[in-house]
């Protein structure tokens, strides 16, 4: 075993014997094997789209089984042995029709694997195909084709959420072939990767724009919405992961039976969107990030519903409780399929629930592009009359490492005369702070999910056209925090715009050589987080 694709690889290196995730030796093989066997599928997949074929199963297939080794997504070896049963059999099926059409001929040795039956097997197999095993010629290559995988990871995650909303694009899914074909081949330059790791990061802006057009065209632009952190007496469902439409189909479900249905982790930005707000019982949000889980989740009485990633080994406690839905699985935990939630609503209603109100105090989200655009008038009056002197984007994913509260320590310290904007996870490490206003604009902004970078995006570029400047002109800095690989297509999106200056932690990944993060920072100073006080002193003097 060998892996460190997320930012709590062990000792800063990778994970050996276990995952710190709570991923064993025998998932992170078939994973290995997974990734292996697409690159197969991939290579006629891409051969195929020559001869004018694109298969949509294959497509959407790809996305699901990349999605699946994501950090914190899968840990069920069954599951994941149908998987690489299944890229095999795709990959068979277009290997007929490309050489039918004269084609098929390749040599890299991913084209002619055949799986083993067994999952024992199957992880002897696996053994064989880490990802130190791909072709490269040197480290510097090989780290180009680890970041390029991770990002494709990112991509894939971003394109089934959207693809689930009836968002697609034909050349994002065509971009994922050419990835992973990328890999299995030999002889590639240092040029050809570091441009397969950009055009990542373009197909990634693409991927996260359809997510953007599924969510807001389903259920509209999120508006600014007060969000109780107490619970209210009754029964109880709560729901975490990214998944808008698991979300809804629950609250369908769960209508009028008397049961109050709460978020969790990143679905605290589903409070904003309208069509989720009409249902009365959709009452508040419970807990904090996902690494708390394992701490908040046995507090809970009614049953848990993990839509995406973001699951971590179950304690007893809570165990009989949790359910897991869409690509997410552990061994022994009843899972979801096609939306039959119905488990679910029994397991609420013969649950106690909350025996009683508690008011926690209450937060706010729905800052989306529209509603941030909607004032832009007023930000754009406050920078000039210098009552708005600098924005900071404070978002990505939360951890257990030690060493997050940097990101606390940090937004605690802006100047008042300073906005916070943040999205994704780690917002945790402040989201209930109270920083009061600047011309009745709150200078802490929840733009949303890490699925709602987008929205924070066009924020910038439209402030850039409203000053008349660049993106990288603006008095915007860039405080990221990362963790699993949706993090590293979103980094990959910043670079391949072109955006500088980028302050990374808590830790730099393990899988960027010294050699590669050298031209990083060569092109694009990105740097690693200090403490807050030095680099708060360095941006704003």
């Amino acid at each position: 075993m060998f892996c460190y694709q997320c930012e709590q690889a062990a000792k800063g290196k990778g994970c050996t014997i276990v995952g710190v995730c709570g991923k064993k030796h025998d998932v992170a093989a078939l994973q290995d094997l997974l990734i292996h066997a697409l690159q197969g599928l991939a290579i006629y997949a891409e051969e195929a789209r020559q001869y004018g074929i694109s298969d949509p199963e294959v497509n959407l297939f790809t996305c699901e089984a990349l999605f699946s080794t994501l950090t914190n997504v899968d840990f069920d070896p069954e599951r994941f042995r149908l998987l690489i049963h299944k890229t095999f059999r795709l990959r068979e099926k277009l290997k007929d029709i490309v050489q039918a059409s004269g084609g098929g001929k390749h040599s890299e040795p991913t084209v002619n694997f055949i799986p083993a039956n067994g999952i024992e097997e199957l992880v002897t197999q696996g053994e064989l195909f880490g990802i130190n095993s791909y072709p490269a010629a040197g480290e510097d290559h090989l780290s180009l084709k680890h970041i390029l995988l991770y990002g494709m990871k990112g991509v894939a995650a971003y394109a089934d959420h959207a693809r689930i909303l009836g968002q697609e694009d034909e050349k994002v899914y065509a971009f994922l072939h050419e990835g992973l074909a990328t890999l299995a081949r030999p002889g590639q330059n240092a040029d050809h990767l570091y441009q397969m790791v950009m055009k990542c990061g373009e197909i990634n802006l693409r991927a996260m724009e359809l997510l953007d057009a599924g969510n807001t065209g389903t259920y509209g632009q999120p508006v600014p919405t007060m969000v109780p952190l107490g619970t209210r007496k009754g029964k109880a469902i709560l729901v975490s992961g990214h998944d808008l439409l698991d979300l809804e189909r629950l609250l369908q479900l769960s209508a009028g039976k008397g049961i109050n249905v709460y978020t969790h982790g990143e679905m605290l930005p589903t409070h904003g969107y309208p069509k989720l707000k009409k249902y009365p019982h959709f009452y508040g949000h419970f807990g904090t990030a996902w690494q708390n889980q394992r701490k908040e989740f046995p507090d809970f009485p009614g049953p848990i519903v993990m839509t995406t990633n973001c699951l971590e080994k179950p304690v007893e406690t809570y165990k009989d409780n949790l359910y897991t839905t869409g690509l997410v699985g552990w061994p022994g935990i009843t899972h979801i399929v096609d939306k039959d939630f119905s488990p679910v609503i029994d397991k609420a209603l013969a649950m106690e629930g909350f025996t009683g109100d508690v008011d926690h105090g209450s937060v706010t989200t729905g800052f989306g592009r529209t509603a941030i655009l909607s004032v832009a008038d007023k930000i754009i009056a406050g920078v000039k009359e210098k009552k708005i002197r600098h924005f900071f984007l404070v978002a990505g994913c939360d951890g257990a490492r030690p060493g997050r509260n940097y990101y606390t320590q940090f937004v605690e310290q802006v100047p008042q005369d300073c906005l916070v904007l943040t999205l994704a996870c780690g917002k945790f490490r402040f989201f209930d702070k109270k920083l009061g206003a600047i011309d009745g604009i709150p200078r802490l902004l929840d733009v949303g999910q890490c699925n709602d970078t987008y929205s924070a995006i066009t924020v910038a570029t439209a402030l850039a056209t409203a000053f008349d400047c660049g993106v990288n002109d603006l008095p915007l800095s860039y405080i990221i925090t990362w963790y699993e690989q949706k993090a590293v297509a979103i980094l990959l999106t910043m670079l391949y715009l072109g955006l500088r200056n980028i302050r990374l932690g808590p830790t730099l990944p393990a899988f960027i050589t010294p050699g590669i993060l050298n031209s990083l920072v060569s092109t694009f100073n990105i740097q690693p987080i200090t403490t807050p006080e030095e680099d708060l002193r360095a941006i704003l003097g």
